[in-house]
């Protein structure tokens, strides 16, 4: 049986485990990471901690096994993470001696965040992640979530959503496409989408 539903505080631990083992271009980045949590820090976690009112989960008889986070304000969201999420985190990852070259990559995302242009913002405000399993994929879940959060969104009066997916991650580009997605522009390895609601 699977059930989609909205997030509980007891998920947190979920959230992080599916954004590693999807944390490379949808595939396990387990291996390059000694850090574990790393890939979630920034992905995942902060939209359950922040803002559960915009998660959801998609949970089998195995356990969640996927999700969709978002936010319906990128930029008030952007300064919250900046008052509430990203000091604790400086500091402690402040010294990233001995961690992989993955787990260095994140720390630095982590110190400066990357910014989403601002005109993509300007049209799209709200954002989302999302992230199966592999045991999920192909069932129309991730359609399913999608479709929950846009609700929802809508509800709200949210004007448009905006997404980045990995250049390398064909899977991940065909489905925004065909999900009501138009790509936007690619720039530095990122695809970037936005979708008027």
């Amino acid at each position: 049986m699977l059930a989609l539903r909205s997030y509980r505080p007891d998920d947190l631990d979920a959230l992080y485990a599916i954004c590693l083992q999807t944390g490379d271009a949808s595939k396990d980045a387990t291996e390059l990471h000694s850090d574990h949590q790393l890939v979630g820090h920034i992905y995942s976690a902060p939209y359950g901690v922040l803002e559960p009112e915009n998660v959801f989960v998609a949970e089998d008889d195995a356990g969640a096994a996927g999700y969709i986070v978002g936010t319906h304000d990128s930029n008030r969201f952007t300064q919250r993470l900046e008052q509430d999420w990203w000091p604790a985190l400086r500091a402690r990852y402040a010294d990233p001696s001995g961690m992989t070259e993955a787990d260095r990559g994140r720390i630095a995302a982590i110190m400066q965040p990357e910014k989403t242009p601002a005109d993509i913002v300007a049209g799209y405000p709200a954002h989302i992640h999302m992230n199966l399993l592999s045991r999920l994929r192909g069932q129309r879940v991730g359609t399913r979530l999608l479709d929950m959060w846009v609700t929802q969104a809508k509800a709200a009066g949210v004007s448009g959503i905006h997404l980045g997916a990995s250049a390398c991650n064909s899977g991940g580009i065909a489905f925004w496409t065909r999900s009501g997605f138009t790509p936007l522009r690619e720039e530095s390895g990122v695809v970037w989408f936005g979708m008027t609601l």
